[in-house]
């Protein structure tokens, strides 16, 4: 009887074994399928195409908020309106940033002409507004090229927009 017991604990013992030795090798093979690499990289094949035409590392995102909002007229089918709309612009990096805040005057002309095209039309519909940003982000970019050489501003983002 003493001996029936000692095999049937020898053989959950071994059979404990072998699953733990099992998942581990299991472990370790998904690891290794992961992480390790058998194939070269492709970049070291093309070495020279590659490299130039590997994104530049991604710098991080700063917000202008533009001083005061917005405040103008806009013409539509029955009467005028009047519009407010808060302005703050997200750019990428510290030189970007500093141009930006350099010509927040250039901006705000530019964007106060952007705005003056709009019609009560356009604004009351949200894709009308989406477009109203992106002409705004396109005047934008196109004024900072002309006085820095470089478009600086990623997005025009609209944080307020009021119209009575």
């Amino acid at each position: 009887m003493a001996g029936e017991a000692q095999a049937g604990g020898k053989k959950k013992l071994i059979i404990i074994a072998v699953l733990a030795v099992v998942l581990l090798g299991g472990a370790g093979a998904g690891a290794w399928f992961f992480f390790g690499s058998s194939s070269p990289e492709p970049e070291t094949a093309q070495s020279g195409s590659a490299s130039s035409a590997a994104p530049a590392a991604v710098e991080s995102a700063y917000y202008v908020i533009l001083p005061q909002p917005f405040i103008f007229n806009v013409t539509g089918d029955a009467r005028d309106r009047l519009v407010q709309v808060k302005v703050q612009l997200m750019v990428r990096g510290d030189r970007n940033e500093a141009i930006a805040r350099q010509h927040i005057p250039l901006i705000e002309s530019t964007l106060l002409q952007t705005f003056g095209a709009a019609t009560v039309e356009q604004l009351r519909t949200p894709t009308g507004r989406l477009d109203l940003r992106s002409q705004s982000l396109a005047a934008v970019q196109d004024a900072l090229v002309k006085v820095s050489g470089r478009q600086a501003v990623e997005r025009v983002l609209f944080t307020g927009f009021v119209m009575q």
